[in-house]
């Protein structure tokens, strides 16, 4: 009987988490969602099982209403009209054309904002402190399919209900955190800024595997 009354007690504690963490991230959802357009300055950091570690900055343009988006790294740029999506490759010289993945399976900072929506349980949700930036709350997310390359993703989220970095952790041992270093929202992006120009890449081969 006591192992049944922990077991219950057990459960009760688990969902009131997971009751807790749906309801920051619904907030969170409810700011976003206002957003027509969306553009951060963020950092990548890789963390590899080995202990070998990357890291890269980069700017991103949102435009949610037809999922257009544009990623500036010092390496690659990433370009979607909604439709098709060129990868440009600058130590390569090569650009390659794809159509455009809208189905929100892959995590990445296209979608950064919203990819927690679905096909995910929620876990603890807790406070942090981060210095500068003040409290964060922390929420883990384990994601439905067990056949995902992910075992756990933590969300940490600002005063202001933004995201402030999430972290991925992949189960190979690596670990992967986008952070959020600024947002400016629902200001005008010239739509050029989501086509691809091939003028601006001279002498880059184009291959096309649509």
């Amino acid at each position: 009987m006591k192992f049944m009354y922990l077991l219950v007690a057990l459960f009760s504690v688990t969902f009131t988490f997971g009751q807790n963490a749906k309801s920051v991230l619904d907030e969170v959802s409810r700011k976003y969602d206002g957003y027509k357009t969306i553009q951060s300055d963020f950092t990548f950091k890789a963390t590899q099982a080995n202990g070998e570690n990357f890291s890269d900055k980069g700017q991103l343009f949102l435009n949610k209403p037809v999922n257009q988006f544009k990623i500036n790294l010092p390496a690659q740029d990433l370009i979607s009209d909604g439709k098709s999506t060129w990868s440009v490759l600058k130590e390569d010289k090569e650009v390659q054309v794809s159509d455009a993945d809208n189905s929100g399976q892959s995590i990445g900072p296209n979608n950064i904002f919203t990819f927690y929506k679905s096909g995910y349980k929620y876990g603890n949700s807790s406070t942090t402190s981060n210095g500068s930036d003040g409290k964060l709350t922390s929420i883990d997310l384990t994601p439905e399919d067990s056949k995902s390359n992910y075992s756990k993703i933590q969300v940490r989220i600002n005063k202001n209900k933004h995201i402030h970095d999430v972290t991925i952790f992949d189960k190979s041992g690596a670990k992967y955190t986008y952070t959020i270093n600024t947002l400016y929202v629902n200001s005008p992006i010239a739509e050029s800024t989501f086509q691809f120009n091939k003028g601006k890449y001279p002498g880059f081969e184009l291959v096309d595997l649509r």
